[in-house]
């Protein structure tokens, strides 16, 4: 599929998943983005490779909108929270239904929006995003601004795997016996080391653009050709009328 397809739907697909406020609706396009991707065969562990991070996220989330959430009137799961017979604080505290369905509905939200980068960056080349991005109409040097960035993250994720995999070796840390707080704990010897790697990249990646006079002409030329094809032109149709059903429908459970 042409680039600036793949990112006019990543955008389109964006602002959809913000307007949806419907625990139905929501839960369905997190669904459908979940299917593009195994249609794409994007693995699993590609499509979520923070899914330990992600179910703490979700679980906070829940937690935090069923505890605070504002009441309204759709009742209650568990009021009081406290047992009247706790000094002090005996009798408050509640747990809001309406604030739990709201956090499954915000879950859904972040699920689909961490759905959805992937489905553009694994299919998708970095010189093409790039393209893509440029013939939509941005600079070439906020292009390359991007694309480095997404590439440079799974970067220095590969070098915080092997860096831990190296202590492990030397007997710094104990894979049996690991808590959360050790874990954390850890995570400060990966500072230097990820800061030196980022500093050598930074001049290595410094000197290539230097040698290349990038920044230079207000434009540059792509060995690339950008030529829509029907293909193309469908699957934005698709995508604007899967986008259209969405809001209507969420429109339609909100009455």
């Amino acid at each position: 599929m042409d680039p600036r397809i793949k990112l006019l739907l990543v955008l389109l697909f964006t602002v959809i998943v913000f307007l949806v406020d419907s625990l139905l609706i929501a839960f369905s396009q997190m669904v459908l983005f979940v299917v593009l991707c195994l249609i794409a065969r994007i693995p699993l562990n590609k499509i979520f490779p923070h899914w330990k991070f992600l179910l703490f996220l979700a679980a906070f989330v829940i937690a935090m909108q069923t505890l605070f959430a504002h009441d309204a009137g759709g009742g209650y799961l568990l009021k009081p929270l406290i047992p009247d017979g706790v000094p002090l604080l005996g009798g408050t505290g509640s747990l809001k239904r309406d604030g739990f369905f709201t956090g499954l509905m915000v879950c859904c939200r972040i699920v689909s929006l961490t759905v959805i980068l992937p489905l553009l960056t694994t299919t998708t080349d970095a010189r093409r995003l790039a393209f893509g991005i440029t013939k939509l109409g941005l600079n070439y040097k906020a292009a390359y601004t991007i694309t480095s960035t997404l590439n440079l993250i799974p970067s220095f994720e590969e070098e915080a795997r092997l860096i831990m995999e190296a202590r492990t070796l030397r007997g710094v840390r104990n894979e049996n016996k690991r808590s959360l707080f050790s874990r954390l704990y850890e995570y400060r010897a990966l500072g230097i080391p990820l800061l030196i790697k980022a500093m050598r990249k930074a001049q290595i990646i410094s000197l290539a653009m230097d040698a290349r006079a990038f920044g230079v002409y207000r434009t540059r030329t792509w060995a690339l050709e950008a030529k829509m094809k029907a293909g193309d032109f469908f699957a934005l149709f698709l995508g604007m009328v899967f986008s259209a059903a969405i809001v209507a429908a969420n429109m339609y459970v909100a009455r």
